[in-house]
């Protein structure tokens, strides 16, 4: 497990980089740099003429990416998202890649600085972008999206049970003054929840799906894992950390699909034995309690490996 000043603790690190089966000549993605605790492990198993892309859309991120690995020559970076990774692939001219690491969890910097606007614990400005020069801020979002928009998004992302009395107090709240802040927008979702779970702050699914959504971090998914099965060589590996079961249903109904093919009629004659295009390799992987014990934010990680064929 790695703890280190950038104030974040990589979460599966071990299991994650042996998954990827390392080869030292490889081209491989850290699709989600963050604090770079994946990347600086799959750098020491790289030789001189190995690559490692890194890809973050957080700006912090590309100043840690300097700070840590700028006299790397076997490092790059791009900031942006995994879900353009097949553009940055294509400008470096790299042929495919060997692995793609995607880890789906946000940083714990992000959601300890209360100027992120992430934290429904600590006040801060209410804004939930990776990216804050870029799209929508939560507080332009929820002073301006429609009752039902709102309770939809809450629903869908946050699967917050209820989800309509959240999105109508949010609606009368904004009328007397706009929510601007993050804790008095969980002020007025917690009063909102009449029945708060056990050990669990009622604002965490609202603050969640709002963060979602804003992100478009289901959207950035889905075209994420396309390109990064596209870009993969065969016996390339993609490995994938999810935090939440929306995240988690994605990512293991398509690597599914993609070992199955595709589906076809059931009276309609199997014609065509195409061989398999990927495999899974073993089964979903969870932290051990050595490393639950150092880091409750591992509890929900989920981790799946699919292999190019």
């Amino acid at each position: 497990m790695e703890s280190n000043q950038y104030g974040h603790v990589t979460v599966l690190l071990a299991e994650a980089v042996e998954a990827l089966g390392v080869e030292a000549d490889g081209l491989y993605i850290d699709g989600t740099f963050g604090r770079g605790g994946h990347s600086a492990e799959i750098l020491k198993a790289l030789g001189p003429q190995g690559r490692l892309l890194g890809i973050d859309k957080d700006p912090r991120a590309r100043r840690t990416a300097m700070e840590r690995f700028s006299g790397d020559d076997r490092f790059l970076f791009r900031q942006g998202s995994f879900a353009d990774m097949a553009s940055f692939v294509a400008e470096l001219q790299w042929p495919g890649v060997d692995g793609v690491l995607l880890d789906l969890g946000v940083s714990s910097p992000q959601l300890d600085e209360a100027e992120r606007g992430f934290s429904f614990m600590q006040d801060g400005p209410l804004d939930m972008r990776m990216d804050p020069d870029s799209g929508q801020s939560a507080s332009e979002w929820v002073n301006t999206a429609k009752e039902e928009e709102i309770s939809k998004v809450l629903w869908d992302l946050g699967e917050e049970r209820f989800a309509r009395r959240m999105a109508k107090a949010i609606v009368a709240a904004r009328q007397t003054q706009p929510i601007t802040r993050t804790l008095q927008l969980a002020e007025i979702v917690a009063a909102a929840n009449p029945r708060w779970e056990k050990g669990k702050n009622p604002a965490t699914r609202a603050f969640q799906a709002i963060r979602i959504y804003i992100n478009r971090e289901l959207d950035d998914l889905a075209q994420g894992l396309e390109q990064a099965f596209g870009v993969l060589k065969p016996g390339g590996r993609l490995t994938v950390i999810s935090f939440h079961s929306l995240e988690d249903r994605m990512v293991k109904q398509y690597m599914r699909d993609i070992v199955r093919g595709p589906k076809t009629p059931k009276w309609l004659p199997v014609v065509d034995d195409a061989p398999p295009k990927a495999k899974l390799v073993g089964k979903k992987i969870r932290a051990g309690e050595t490393e639950l014990a150092a880091n409750v934010r591992a509890r929900s990680a989920v981790m799946r490996v699919l292999e190019k064929c």
